[in-house]
C-alpha cells in the first residue's frame, strides 16, 4: 500500500482537491501592502477585553492600509461550544463599533471566501489532510489513551522530552513495515478510532530540546528564534474534527490572511504553525504577538487580569455599565501604542481614525490595563462628543440594560440641555464618565430619582429654615446669575455670615459662617448634595415651579 492509496483508503469521500480550492479562493486583488486580517474567536459564551484589544489591532491594520477584515468563528472544540455564544460574539464586538468586511453575521456569511464558521468546513479539512497522508507527511496513529500513557512513563523514566515523536508510535513509518501496514489498512478497513497525525521533520537532542531553531518575523517583536517543532501533532481527531492548529493553517491560507493578531500566549504554538505551514506548502502570515493584559493587583504588583477575579475582562462589563464605545476605542490605543497619547494632545478633534497606528510602537511587555485611566479618557471623549448624541446613547443603553430609568427620556431636549451643563465653560466641566454613573449625577432633576443624599453643613444647620425662607421670598425665577448669587450675599449678611470666604477665614470669631455654607444649603435642598454644576444653571433648566416646590417641601 502506497501513502497515496492510504490517503483514499481514509478519504475516499473526498473527489475535491486543493488545486480545486486554490481556484475558489484566489489570491485577493488588492492595493500592494493592504493587509487581510482576521477575528477568530471561539463561542464558549464568554468574550472579552483581550478579543477586543485584538480585533482593535486587526481593525486598524486591515483598514488604514486598504485591506480586509474578517469575522471568523473557531468552534472545533465543540465540548466549549455555547448557545447563543455567536450572537453575543457579534452584538458585542458591534456595540464597541468593530467593522467587519467579510465574515459571520447574524444574517449569514458576507464575503467570497467563507464559510466563514469552522464547524461548516470539514470537507476542506479533510482534503488538506488526504493531501498530507498521499505525500506521506502525516499517518494515522491508532495508539489508546492508555498506550500513550506508558509511553509518557517511559519517557519519564529515561528523562527525555514528552510526546509522540520519532521512535514513539510504530505507526508512524508503516510504509517501511509490511506487518504494520496490513495491521493499519485492516484496522482502518474494521473501522477501529484513530488521529491523523503530522509526521514532524525536526528531532529532539538528548536533553529533549529541539537541535534546529528557525527564525520568525514577528510584527510586534521582531525577529524571533523558535526552535524547531519535533513533535508528531494531531491534526485531526478520533471525531473527524480538524484541531485548531490544522484548522488554522488551511484557513487562513485559503482566506488569504496576511497578518495574524495574537495573544503572546500562542508563542509555544508558534514552531508548531511553522512546521504547518511548510508541510502544506503555504506562505507563513506575518503573526503579530500582543501583551498580555495586566492590571496593578492588591499587593502592588502586576498581574494578569483574570476571568474569575476581574468582572472588567469582561466586555460585558463596559457594555452593562454603559461605557461609550468612543471611549473604550480612545482607551485601547493609548495601550496599544505609545505615541498615541501625544499625538491626541496635538490633535484635540481630531478623529480617532486619523491617528496613524504601526505595531512598532506595541509594547511586547504586558499591558498595563487600569480602569481609572479608562474613566478619565471616558470623561474627554464625552466632552468632545455632542450632547445630542450622548442622549441618544444613554437612551439606547437604557432599553438593553436599565429599563427603569425610561422617564429620563420622556424629553430629550430636556436631558440634552442637562447633559451640556458646563461643558462649554472657559474651564469645561467633565463629569460624564459612563451610563450609570451619568443615570446616578443627573437623577436630582427627575421626581422619580431626587433624594437629599447630603446633610446640610454644620455652619449653617441651625439656619436651614430662615436661609430656606429668606431664598424663596426672593426668588425670581428671571434674575441673571449675578443678580441671583446678590441676593444669597445679601441673605448671607443678614442672617450673619461672611459676604466672601476669606473674611470668615480671617476672623472666624466674627461670623457663623460664609456665604458658600449658605448656598450650599440651597445646593442641597434643591439638588439634595453638596457638590453639584452651576446652581443658577440648574434653575433655569429645572424652571421655577420645580425650584418653589423643592424648597418648599425641604422647609
Amino acid at each position: 500500500m502506497t501513502n497515496k492509496e492510504l490517503s483514499e483508503l481514509i478519504y475516499s469521500e473526498i473527489t475535491a482537491t486543493p488545486e480545486d480550492y486554490e481556484a475558489q479562493y484566489p489570491a485577493r486583488e488588492l492595493p500592494e501592502g493592504a493587509k487581510v486580517t482576521r477575528l477568530g474567536p471561539s463561542p464558549t459564551g464568554f468574550i472579552h477585553l483581550g478579543n477586543l484589544y485584538g480585533a482593535f489591532v486587526d481593525e486598524r491594520l486591515a483598514h488604514q492600509s486598504g485591506g480586509v477584515f474578517y469575522l471568523r468563528i473557531e468552534d472545533t472544540d465543540d465540548k466549549r461550544f455555547v448557545e447563543n455564544a455567536v450572537e453575543t460574539i457579534i452584538s458585542s464586538l458591534a456595540f464597541f463599533d468593530i467593522k467587519f468586511d467579510e465574515g459571520v453575521t447574524e444574517n449569514g456569511d458576507i464575503g467570497i471566501y467563507g464559510d466563514y464558521t469552522q464547524s461548516h468546513r470539514g470537507e476542506i479539512y479533510r482534503c488538506y489532510a488526504k493531501k498530507l497522508l498521499a505525500e506521506g507527511k502525516a499517518y494515522p496513529c491508532f495508539l489508546t489513551e492508555e498506550e500513550i500513557t506508558e509511553i509518557r512513563a517511559q519517557q519519564e523514566e529515561q528523562k527525555i522530552a514528552p510526546g509522540i515523536y520519532a521512535g514513539w508510535s510504530k505507526y508512524r513509518d508503516w510504509d517501511k513495515d509490511e506487518s504494520i501496514a496490513a495491521e493499519v489498512e485492516g484496522k482502518i478497513k474494521a473501522g477501529e478510532s484513530f488521529v491523523i497525525r503530522l509526521k514532524s521533520q525536526g528531532t529532539p537532542n538528548a536533553s529533549g530540546d529541539a537541535i534546529k531553531r528557525n527564525t520568525v518575523f514577528d510584527a510586534v517583536r521582531g525577529s524571533l528564534e523558535v526552535p524547531e517543532n519535533f513533535l508528531d501533532i494531531v491534526i485531526i481527531k478520533a471525531t473527524g474534527i480538524p484541531t485548531y492548529h490544522f484548522a488554522h493553517a488551511v484557513d487562513d491560507h485559503l482566506m488569504r490572511t496576511t497578518h495574524v493578531v495574537r495573544g503572546e500566549e500562542w508563542l509555544p504554538s508558534l514552531p508548531i504553525h511553522v512546521e504547518l505551514f511548510n508541510a502544506l506548502g503555504f506562505e507563513l502570515p506575518t503573526y503579530c504577538h500582543t501583551a498580555v493584559l495586566m492590571k496593578i493587583g492588591e499587593d502592588g504588583n502586576k498581574r494578569k487580569l483574570s476571568k474569575r477575579k476581574d468582572p472588567e475582562l469582561s466586555l460585558d462589563y463596559y457594555r452593562s455599565q454603559g461605557y461609550h464605545p468612543a471611549a473604550v476605542r480612545e482607551y485601547l490605543l493609548t495601550i496599544l501604542n505609545s505615541n498615541y497619547e501625544e499625538w491626541r494632545m496635538e490633535n484635540p478633534d481630531a478623529p480617532i481614525d486619523d491617528f496613524e497606528f504601526t505595531t512598532e510602537k506595541m509594547s511586547s511587555s504586558g499591558a498595563l490595563f487600569d480602569l481609572d485611566k479608562l474613566n478619565d479618557v471616558s470623561k474627554n471623549t464625552l466632552l468632545r462628543t455632542p450632547a445630542s448624541e450622548i442622549a441618544e446613547f444613554l437612551k439606547n443603553w437604557s432599553e438593553e440594560f436599565a429599563p427603569e430609568y425610561e422617564y429620563v427620556f420622556k424629553d430629550m431636549a430636556l436631558l440634552e440641555q442637562i447633559l451640556d451643563i458646563g461643558r462649554h465653560d472657559a474651564r469645561p466641566r467633565a463629569d460624564l464618565v459612563y451610563a450609570r454613573q451619568i443615570m446616578e449625577f443627573i437623577s436630582y432633576f427627575f421626581e422619580e430619582s431626587f433624594k437629599i443624599v447630603d446633610e446640610f453643613p454644620a455652619e449653617a444647620a441651625a439656619d436651614v429654615k430662615p436661609i430656606l425662607e429668606g431664598y424663596l421670598a426672593s426668588y425670581d425665577h428671571s434674575d441673571d446669575n449675578e443678580q441671583w448669587f446678590n441676593k444669597i450675599r445679601e441673605l448671607a449678611v443678614e442672617l450673619g455670615y461672611a459676604a466672601k470666604p476669606k473674611d470668615f477665614k480671617k476672623n472666624p470669631d466674627d461670623y457663623k459662617g460664609h456665604v458658600g455654607h449658605v448656598s450650599c444649603v440651597i445646593r442641597i435642598a434643591l439638588m439634595g448634595r453638596a457638590q453639584s454644576p452651576d446652581v443658577w444653571t440648574i434653575q433655569q433648566i429645572m424652571g421655577e415651579a420645580t425650584v418653589r416646590d423643592r424648597i418648599e417641601r425641604c422647609l
